[in-house]
């Protein structure tokens, strides 16, 4: 089931995370932050909407890692449900991409609540202040080819975020599947 996250409540604080990475590293988000702030991406490897974008994501990853922003993806699915987000799994999708950011595992959802995640693929920009700047999209192409020439939104909006610390006042939000919560 395809779900969009809200619009972006500028200013909110980043919540603070304690998770290891596919490799039993611990990362929290200060580990994660760079000098100009932070990228926190929920995603998870069976959803066709991460699926689409994972290239770019990466491409635009190290792009804002090259812009001073640290980076991090967050998976949070229930992967006795979804089998293909086991963490063993979330290693061999990390490899396969050749992330240059953690891929940390949410067992307990509780930062996936904390943040309010909506959906994979879903993106939280902070400034240098730990302030939410970035609530939107990768960019317009989606589930679909990008164009060569395609605006790449969440690298322009942070490079915005790099020089003034603030976010573009229009987002369009981002839109994917659902986080598959575990039975209560």
């Amino acid at each position: 089931m395809a779900a969009t996250p809200p619009v972006c409540a500028f200013g909110w604080p980043a919540p603070h995370f304690t998770l290891p990475d596919t490799e039993g590293r611990v990362w929290t988000y200060d580990r994660v932050a760079g000098r100009n702030g932070a990228l926190i991406a929920f995603i998870c490897n069976h959803c066709p909407y991460v699926k689409a974008i994972i290239d770019r994501l990466v491409r635009d990853a190290r792009v804002l890692e090259g812009m001073g922003f640290g980076v991090a993806a967050i998976m949070s699915n229930d992967w006795d449900a979804y089998p293909d987000d086991a963490p063993d799994r979330m290693a061999a999708f990390a490899a396969t991409h050749d992330f240059s950011f953690p891929y940390l595992i949410d067992r307990s959802q509780d930062t996936a609540r904390a943040y309010g995640a909506v959906c994979t693929p879903d993106f939280f920009g902070f400034n240098a202040r730990a302030e939410l700047q970035y609530r939107g999209r990768l960019d317009a192409a989606g589930r679909g080819p990008s164009a060569p020439d395609a605006p790449r939104e969440l690298v322009e909006a942070m490079r915005r975020v790099a020089e003034t610390g603030r976010g573009p006042e229009e987002q369009t939000a981002s839109i994917g599947c659902s986080i598959k919560w575990r039975a209560a």
